[in-house]
Protein backbone atom coordinates (compact mmCIF):
# COMPACT_ATOMS: atom_id res chain seq x y z
CA UNK A 1 0.00 0.00 0.00
CA UNK A 2 1.50 3.34 -1.09
CA UNK A 3 1.78 6.26 1.32
CA UNK A 4 -0.64 9.06 0.56
CA UNK A 5 1.21 12.28 -0.29
CA UNK A 6 -0.37 15.58 0.71
CA UNK A 7 0.66 18.75 -1.12
CA UNK A 8 -0.16 22.38 -0.26
CA UNK A 9 -2.61 23.78 -2.80
CA UNK A 10 -0.87 27.18 -2.80
CA UNK A 11 2.88 26.42 -2.88
CA UNK A 12 2.77 22.76 -4.03
CA UNK A 13 5.18 21.63 -1.28
CA UNK A 14 4.73 18.20 0.26
CA UNK A 15 3.25 18.58 3.74
CA UNK A 16 2.94 15.00 4.99
CA UNK A 17 3.63 14.92 8.75
CA UNK A 18 4.27 18.67 8.93
CA UNK A 19 2.99 20.70 11.90
CA UNK A 20 0.55 23.55 11.33
CA UNK A 21 -1.05 22.20 8.18
CA UNK A 22 -4.77 21.96 7.54
CA UNK A 23 -7.13 19.94 5.34
CA UNK A 24 -10.75 20.92 4.78
CA UNK A 25 -13.51 20.68 2.20
CA UNK A 26 -14.00 23.61 -0.17
CA UNK A 27 -16.27 26.15 1.56
CA UNK A 28 -18.20 26.65 -1.68
CA UNK A 29 -18.82 23.19 -3.19
CA UNK A 30 -17.80 20.91 -0.27
CA UNK A 31 -16.51 18.35 -2.80
CA UNK A 32 -12.82 19.15 -3.24
CA UNK A 33 -10.30 18.94 -0.41
CA UNK A 34 -8.19 22.03 0.28
CA UNK A 35 -4.77 21.32 1.78
CA UNK A 36 -2.69 24.19 3.15
CA UNK A 37 0.78 24.35 4.72
CA UNK A 38 1.55 26.44 7.77
CA UNK A 39 3.54 29.04 5.84
CA UNK A 40 0.84 29.68 3.23
CA UNK A 41 -1.77 29.97 5.99
CA UNK A 42 0.39 32.51 7.84
CA UNK A 43 1.01 34.69 4.78
CA UNK A 44 -2.63 34.30 3.65
CA UNK A 45 -1.63 32.90 0.26
CA UNK A 46 -4.46 32.44 -2.24
CA UNK A 47 -5.80 29.01 -3.19
CA UNK A 48 -8.28 27.91 -5.85
CA UNK A 49 -10.67 24.95 -5.76
CA UNK A 50 -10.03 22.60 -8.68
CA UNK A 51 -13.71 21.76 -9.05
CA UNK A 52 -15.66 25.02 -8.67
CA UNK A 53 -12.87 27.65 -9.03
CA UNK A 54 -13.66 29.16 -5.63
CA UNK A 55 -10.77 31.37 -4.52
CA UNK A 56 -9.80 31.93 -0.93
CA UNK A 57 -9.03 33.16 1.58
CA UNK A 58 -11.57 35.94 1.27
Amino acid sequence: MAEEKFVCLSCKKRITNTLGTTRFKCPNCAKSEIIRCRHCREIVAKYKCALCNFEGPN
